[in-house]
């Protein structure tokens, strides 16, 4: 081995399709290392980049697609002067709002992309039965988190609606976008990181750590750390989101054991 380079499975080409690099690998110096990371880094930014562009073009849909869960809240109310619609307190907001949503809209639509070249530049330093594991993982962790960001955003409306009404019908309610518009990222946040529950113990027991006769054991320990978590993670001061949120993830739960089970079986 010259000066310069590294062995190791760790330090193989990067994979990009055809052979096993098991078979077929190189070793890579840490000059080559550093090349195919920046150009990783350069392919990801780009797509953030157009991504996010191409949202700004359109943000005036997606803030009014954001804010429909609280204007079906403040339909109930009938003592705001503004009716449905949300206030802007700050005099820069109507430029950086949109900015912000743009921003996350790129990295939503940007992550097939940085997804990709996250998994190709990792492949080489796994071994084959690792890439096989590691594949539906990630596909699995992004289908749950899509799943729960939908589940918060249906549920929402039910939350908001009792946080605008609770101090009675003598109350001007007035929510500022801003605010709202955090308060919506921190909860479809919260919601998709929880629903990765399914694929945490899936990985655990795929890896022989569980099994499912554990999880079955620890089941009502395991729905008491699920209310507790569900209570306290959640921003919002209404019973509603964390019961929803209790609710689905003791039904994963109960999903994650039969998978389990089934993946020992494999």
């Amino acid at each position: 081995m010259t000066t310069g380079q590294l062995s190791g499975p760790l330090v193989r080409a990067p994979y990009r399709g055809g052979s096993d690099p098991e078979e077929s690998g190189r070793a890579m110096t840490w000059v080559e290392h550093l090349e195919d990371l920046r150009r990783a880094i350069l392919i990801c930014l780009i797509a953030w980049a157009g991504a996010s562009t191409l949202a700004f073009a359109f943000n005036h849909e997606l803030i009014h697609l954001l804010e429909r869960p609280l204007q079906l809240a403040l339909a109930h109310r009938a003592r705001s002067p503004f009716g449905d619609h949300l206030i802007v307190t700050s005099p820069i907001e109507g430029l950086t709002i949109p900015f912000k949503v743009a921003a996350a809209a790129g990295v939503v639509a940007s992550f097939p992309v940085i997804a990709w070249q996250a998994w190709t530049f990792v492949a080489p330093a796994l071994l084959r039965r690792e890439r096989r594991l590691i594949g539906p993982f990630i596909v699995g962790s992004l289908l749950c988190f899509a799943g729960g960001a939908s589940f918060a955003y249906l549920i929402m409306p039910i939350g908001l609606s009792f946080l605008s009404t609770f101090l009675g019908s003598n109350a001007i309610y007035l929510p500022d976008l801003g605010a709202y518009l955090t308060f919506f990222g921190v909860v479809i946040v919260i919601f998709g990181i929880t629903f990765e529950m399914p694929v945490v113990l899936c990985l655990l027991g795929a890896c022989g750590f569980v099994t499912s006769h554990q999880l079955t054991r620890w089941r009502l320990k395991a729905y008491f750390v699920i209310v507790a978590v569900a209570l306290v993670i959640t921003p919002g001061a209404d019973p509603f989101t964390p019961s929803f949120l209790a609710l689905a993830l003791i039904a994963l739960y109960e999903i994650s054991v039969v998978a389990v089970r089934y993946a020992l079986r494999r």
